[in-house]
């Protein structure tokens, strides 16, 4: 497939901040061929008369659990550990591949509809999620969490990592890279030293990147400094967690100290704002992570504790946070906060796509900025950081090609995929 999207407006996403005018940006297969402001040569299998619209990258969700969009809405008004044990944990205890299946595919028809185009998932049932996404047509960095309660640990009879092993043998890589896999530890709270060897061990000798909880919670720092001494960045620090390509959920509680840690191995903090908030774990200051020179990606977390995938949600509460802390408009344009979203999140995840650029992967969405809320538009960037929604975005390509358009999802069945969720997965849950 040759695609060529005509008389654009485009946001480059590159380092100086270019956006252009009636531009054309061709794509051949996955991949961009060609950005400027003359059509290029060649015939091409569609046209898009993007007048009026605006080109930029699609999204990249740094940190997601795509199944838990059953449990929109459940437990709210709970702190992390009751929300967890009480609520989370005991749901889950019931769920099976058909009722992953369905979850998956719910999250994925909101993540494609509000302009997402790559995610960082860590749940179970990673098999299913794998294949899900690949239908669906976007891209996943996809890890299996892994836990341990106890000193006991074997890693031939330890289902996650037998299971964090299989998927890395099964799916990293598929389809020139759509699906990559990463190590993971659900956390340092939910594990044991024991663990964390064998899978930075693994990682090291697959050469895979690490997915982790980090500091999400006060009592989850105070813990970790009455067990070891150490925060939980330092002491996963001693294990080698992070000798490797690494995003690091949340860090609301991480210190000066760790955030050194995190910048000298290149460690990318993945801020979920919303979730944060709605769970009263607090606020990540990550203005001042990024003086450190920490790396910082945005995610949505979870729906249950979200309750929403539209990561420009997370985008305008990032900038607004910030400025409302610090009492610093400036303490993070709108530039760095789109830059989180979309290339900085790429980065994260070793991947090739988050500008539109020559070379890059072709994921790409059209925002629609002849909407009342959009116009005028003085600054497009402050705009689409204050001011776009998900819901704006009329066009969703993943790796060249078109998976939503003007409402209609090209590549799953939302109808099906609805009564599935009513009919088996909800009533297999919640009775």
């Amino acid at each position: 497939m040759k695609t060529l999207f005509e008389h654009a407006k485009v946001l480059l996403m590159d380092e100086a901040g270019s956006v252009l005018d009636d531009a054309f940006v061709a794509v051949e297969g996955t991949t961009i061929s060609y950005v400027g402001p003359l059509p290029p040569e060649g015939d091409y299998s569609e046209c898009i008369d993007a007048t009026g619209k605006l080109l930029m990258p699609g999204l990249v969700n740094a940190h997601t659990h795509v199944p838990m969009t059953l449990l929109r809405s459940y437990g709210g008004g709970c702190d992390l550990d009751t929300w967890l044990h009480q609520y989370i944990f005991p749901v889950e205890e019931k769920l099976d591949q058909r009722a992953v299946r369905a979850g998956t595919q719910l999250a994925l028809a909101e993540l494609i509809a509000s302009g997402v185009t790559c995610i960082a998932d860590m749940y179970m049932f990673c098999d299913v999620i794998a294949e899900e996404v690949v239908a669906a047509g976007l891209s996943a960095n996809l890890a299996r969490g892994l836990t341990l309660f106890s000193e006991d640990f074997d890693p031939e009879r330890h289902q996650g990592f037998c299971d964090m092993r299989e998927l890395a043998e099964h799916w990293h890589g598929r389809n020139e890279g759509q699906i990559l896999v990463d190590a993971c530890i659900h956390g340092e709270y939910t594990s044991h030293p024991k663990l964390w060897s064998a899978v930075s061990a693994f990682a090291k000798e697959h050469a895979l990147g690490m997915h982790v909880h980090l500091s999400e919670t006060r009592a989850e720092q105070e813990a970790c400094l009455a067990r070891y001494g150490k925060t939980p960045t330092q002491v996963l620090d001693d294990y080698g967690i992070w000798g490797t390509r690494a995003i690091a959920a949340h860090g609301v509680w991480t210190t000066p100290e760790d955030w050194e840690v995190l910048a000298s191995r290149g460690v990318t903090v993945v801020h979920n704002p919303v979730s944060n908030l709605k769970l009263g774990s607090g606020m990540a200051p990550i203005a001042a992570m990024k003086q450190a020179g920490v790396r910082i990606a945005l995610g949505t977390d979870g729906v249950a504790s979200n309750n929403s995938h539209d990561l420009f949600e997370e985008i305008k509460l990032a900038a607004l946070l910030q400025s409302g802390v610090t009492g610093d408009p400036t303490a993070l344009s709108a530039t760095e906060v789109l830059r989180m979203a979309t290339v900085e999140g790429a980065e994260a995840l070793g991947r090739n796509t988050g500008r539109v650029a020559q070379g890059y992967v072709a994921d790409l969405i059209l925002v629609d900025m002849k909407r009342p809320h959009l116009t005028p538009c003085h600054n497009l960037e402050d705009t689409l950081v204050f001011a776009a929604r998900g819901s704006d975005v009329v066009l969703n390509m993943a790796r060249g090609q078109i998976i939503y358009r003007d409402g209609v999802y090209k590549t799953l069945n939302f109808e099906q995929t609805r009564r599935e969720v009513e009919r088996y997965a909800l009533p297999l849950l919640f009775g």
